[in-house]
């Protein structure tokens, strides 16, 4: 890999017709940007930052800027689902044994779709490589299947088995949040993991449409 010498073409984030507008990517950034000041008095690295230099701190600042937009959003939502189930009881363990038991029982056959001898081996492992919808669909179909006196029951199993030193709130609160998150999660993964090939076209139509309303 060769040496920048300054004399290069600068390499600049590609614009969103480039992109067939599918990314939503911030193209300048100010002096008074938020993003700017960070760079500029906590990281002490203006934007202009190296002078002389190919590639200064803007042009990284724009790489960041797509690196976090809806083309990695997949990855950090199936990473937080992820988090969510690792706080739960892990499975082989006296303690696992007694929360899955308990949670098949309450959640009848809707539990099937998240019990570990189902849905853990190597779905975790595609989940945390951001590969397609891992787990998610189960976990939509799972609380999908759930009745309202489903739900609250097992709101109190998964409740009751989360650390509550670590997350200082009472049980059933706490399973309230779990199911909440985990349904979001779920649902954001699904709605990311879209292709953008397969959405490029109603993407286009959506910002079309929008743009002449």
């Amino acid at each position: 890999m060769g040496r920048l010498t300054g004399e290069e073409e600068p390499p600049c984030a590609p614009s969103g017709a480039e992109l067939g507008e599918l990314v939503i990517v911030r193209h300048h950034l100010g002096k008074d940007d938020e993003l700017a000041q960070h760079l500029t008095h906590k990281l002490n690295t203006p934007l202009d930052w190296p002078k002389d230099g190919g590639l200064n701190a803007e042009h990284v600042a724009k790489i960041a800027a797509a690196a976090a937009c809806d083309v990695s959003y997949n990855q950090a939502a199936n990473g937080h689902l992820v988090d969510l189930f690792a706080a739960l009881p892990l499975p082989g363990t006296s303690e696992g044994d007694e929360f899955w038991d308990a949670l098949r029982r309450v959640g009848g056959d809707a539990a099937l779709y998240i019990d570990p001898a189902n849905a853990g081996g190597p779905f975790f492992n595609y989940l945390i490589n951001g590969n397609e919808a891992g787990i998610a669909g189960r976990v939509l179909d799972f609380l999908g299947k759930l009745d309202d006196q489903q739900r609250d029951a097992v709101t109190e199993v998964i409740g009751g088995a989360l650390d509550h030193d670590t997350f200082v709130a009472g049980g059933r609160y706490l399973g309230k949040l779990w199911l909440r998150d985990a349904e979001t999660s779920a649902w954001h993964v699904l709605l990311a993991s879209r292709r953008t090939y397969e959405t490029e076209d109603q993407r286009k139509r959506f910002l079309e449409a929008w743009s002449n309303a």
